[in-house]
């Protein structure tokens, strides 16, 4: 079409994406040193419909993915999307991790979850295998954890190591002499009693499986998104319980995602979240609501997870605190095992835990009263190797409503409300 000595014709895809380039030359000569953003690529927006919404793509997030797709059992049938902030995994809980393994938990929920999450690890390629891609290798480096009991500890260890080996974990209990004569290099004095961990227990590279899980879940067709979550649409429906106590169910419909580097946000209908945002996770369940209630009522019940805190530097940074290593932990590894006198830190780094501060276990499943958003969340430390069976236990409840393999039933928001305590007594 000819206007004033103008041609204007259709532009395909090819032509227009070097008009774009084009114009952003033009704008950026015009306006030196200022970002152009004027006609931005949306490719790396998220969907604006999505049956599942995961916040956080650390390993629970992923694996949580990764089950759903796999037991979904229609292919491409259900579409998953993964929301991570920090696209460099840089302060993820994920990527410090020491990345260790081991089976002796006091709880046999713990212990079945590990020993679950030892066979996927050892059979990775059979999970996460891609077509044309090369096989995984986790670095998996099996050693068994050691742990020592005081007289007083003593009789707590021999019932713990009774509840793992009749889950099926191979531990043994040594003596003092044993200790000795198995490590000559440990100082026992003070030590009634020893476990060890004998198979499946050692430690494996996160980064290798945070990577092969991203690129299985590509494969499936899992979409991922860099930004953040700060907002959720909900509707409300009041019900009265049976003990005459009035509470609101919520449900949300739409997530509010903040794109990086960007004041914008992009709407995501959906009809599932995930909360699998870490230390983070108390933050997220705020934003629906969650704790916003009366004391004492289950809609004034908080998500008790945050970063662990104690003795150590504020979580707002990563920075380590050395002071704290040399004046509390290093004279008891001196103690307990003399080398480490001559010894010194060459490098060092520090990480987040998802603490919670109620019980330090996991919280696994639907919220009661936000009925669409599923936890998996607050491990306080053990998150990283049992994310495969915490992923599939998430997965069970939103595809069959209840859990199938491993009953994680204990692991339920309700207990912060009833006050009922799941303790771990090995917390690492």
């Amino acid at each position: 079409v000819a206007h004033a000595g103008r041609t204007v014709g259709r532009l395909g895809e090819g032509d227009w994406d070097g008009k774009v380039s084009e114009i952003k030359k033009k704008i950026k000569s015009i306006l030196p040193g200022t970002p152009c953003d004027v006609l931005p690529d949306t490719s790396h927006l998220p969907p604006e419909h999505s049956d599942v919404v995961i916040v956080g793509g650390g390993v629970l997030g992923l694996s949580v993915a990764y089950w759903l797709k796999k037991l979904e059992n229609r292919q491409g049938g259900m579409q998953v999307l993964v929301v991570e902030r920090d696209h460099t995994y840089s302060q993820a809980s994920t990527g410090l991790s020491v990345g260790g393994i081991c089976q002796q938990f006091s709880l046999p929920e713990n212990i079945q979850l590990s020993l679950f999450s030892a066979s996927f690890l050892r059979n990775i390629n059979e999970y996460l295998a891609v077509t044309d891609a090369p096989p995984l290798d986790l670095q998996f480096n099996p050693s068994g954890y050691l742990l020592l009991a005081s007289e007083k500890d003593a009789a707590a260890m021999e019932s713990n190591v009774k509840v793992q080996k009749q889950e099926g974990a191979k531990v043994c209990l040594m003596s003092p002499d044993q200790l000795r004569n198995k490590f000559p290099w440990i100082n026992t004095e003070g030590v009634a009693l020893a476990s060890y961990g004998m198979e499946n227990e050692g430690w494996f590279d996160p980064w290798c499986l945070l990577h092969g899980l991203r690129q299985k879940l590509a494969s499936m067709g899992v979409s991922f998104c860099q930004g953040e979550v700060t907002r959720f649409v909900t509707s409300s429906q009041c019900m009265l319980t049976t003990d005459d106590e009035m509470v609101t169910l919520k449900s949300i419909h739409e997530v509010h995602v903040k794109m990086d580097h960007s004041l914008e946000y992009q709407p995501v209908e959906c009809a599932i979240v995930i909360n699998a945002a870490g230390a983070w996770s108390a933050q997220i369940a705020a934003l629906a609501g969650i704790g916003k209630g009366p004391p004492g009522t289950l809609q004034g019940t908080k998500l008790p997870v945050e970063p662990r805190k104690e003795e150590e530097p504020d979580p707002a940074n990563l920075e380590v605190d050395h002071d704290f290593f040399q004046e509390k932990v290093w004279p008891h590894l001196a103690l307990r095992v003399p080398a480490f006198e001559t010894l010194k830190v060459q490098t060092a780094w520090a990480g987040y835990y998802d603490y919670n501060t109620f019980d330090q276990n996991g919280v696994v499943g639907p919220h009661p009263l936000v009925v669409n958003m599923y936890f998996a969340t607050g491990f306080s430390g053990h998150g990283l190797q049992q994310a495969p069976g915490v992923g599939r236990a998430v997965a069970e409840m939103i595809l069959e409503g209840s859990f199938q393999t491993i009953d994680l039933s204990p692991f339920l928001f309700n207990r912060f409300y009833l006050g009922e305590k799941t303790q771990e007594n090995n917390i690492m």
